[in-house]
């Protein structure tokens, strides 16, 4: 059975390297064209191609999914299967190729949190349970058959990167797994309106950096995980002002929460200048414990405070 994979970061690279392990024929890769990426605007390649050198593998970089070009290459290798892992949507004429389909891995429990960030949104609702899911691609995003799914447990401290480390590592068996049942005739896709009604769906959107800024009129359990959701990437966002004019602009990658009564107002800051920063919520306070400062490096709390003086009164803009 031959395979053509689609995929582009460290998640995609490390269900290639599993598929290889298991000894299928991986006819060729896709994925996105090398770009200037750093401050140095170095020419960078995905962590799927970096993995297909490796290996030696044929590497397409199409610009248009839909060139003709790219789509009679992609026809030449008379590929069984296409697997895609952490790519953009592909047009019909491309997943419709393969005699025995096309299948997707999908960071969550399908039909539930469709969409690009499934393991941050799982996360910023206070979720604890999530998974992974293969599926059979069809016209609309995310809404194709099923083929497996895989749970697995939420921590009530865990960030989203070490979720997102957890599930590439399940995602290894289970991509595996799918393959299998498909080349031996054992799959048996359910479609998803079996399993869930549309209205009890929770959606996964594309993250922008707005979404990113810590809200902190809301309790104190939903801007912790509203942090830890968002950590280490994007990472969450405090925009703090003080009375003499003065502004920082934060990455927040950890928290603790204290349950309190606060007499001040949401987003008030509160420090001793030596040991903790916290602010006020609408049950308690959130103190930051990593943090990062615009142009500058990820430190504790306490490392921060040694390099800054925090002088008059601050409060979080949003």
């Amino acid at each position: 059975m031959r395979i053509v994979y689609f995929g582009t970061p460290e998640f995609a690279a490390s269900q290639l390297e599993a598929i290889l392990s298991a000894g299928y024929d991986v006819a060729a890769v896709v994925t996105t064209p090398d770009k200037p990426a750093g401050r140095g605007k170095k020419i960078q390649c995905s962590e799927v191609k970096k993995t297909a050198l490796e290996h030696c593998l044929p590497i397409l970089q199409p610009e248009k999914l839909r060139d003709p070009d790219f789509l009679q290459a992609l026809a030449s290798y008379q590929a069984d299967l296409f697997i895609v892992v952490a790519f953009r949507m592909l047009p019909s004429v491309v997943w419709q190729m393969p005699p025995l389909g096309t299948f997707n891995l999908h960071a969550s429990l399908l039909p539930q949190y469709r969409g690009a960030a499934p393991i941050n949104h799982a996360i910023i609702n206070g979720e604890t349970e999530t998974g992974l899911t293969t599926f059979f691609l069809n016209e609309e995003i995310d809404k194709g058959a099923i083929i497996m799914r895989q749970s697995v447990s939420i921590r009530p401290d865990e960030t989203a990167g070490e979720l997102h480390d957890e599930l590439m590592l399940l995602g290894n068996k289970l991509v595996v797994e799918t393959i299998r049942k498909i080349k031996n005739n054992e799959a048996t896709p359910i479609q998803q309106e079996q399993i869930c009604d549309e209205a009890q769906l929770k959606a996964a959107p594309k993250i922008f950096k707005d979404f990113c800024y810590i809200h902190w009129e809301n309790d104190c359990q939903s801007i912790y995980n509203h942090i830890r959701g968002l950590s280490p990437y994007p990472a969450a966002h405090a925009r703090l002002l003080s009375d003499l004019g003065e502004s920082l602009e934060l990455k927040v990658y950890a928290s603790s929460i204290e349950t309190a009564k606060p007499s001040e107002r949401p987003g008030t800051v509160i420090t001793d200048g030596k040991n903790f920063l916290k602010l006020s919520a609408l049950d308690g306070y959130i103190h930051l414990t990593t943090i990062q400062q615009a142009g500058k490096k990820a430190m504790n709390i306490e490392e921060f405070l040694r390099g800054i003086r925090l002088q008059g009164t601050w409060n979080a803009t949003i």
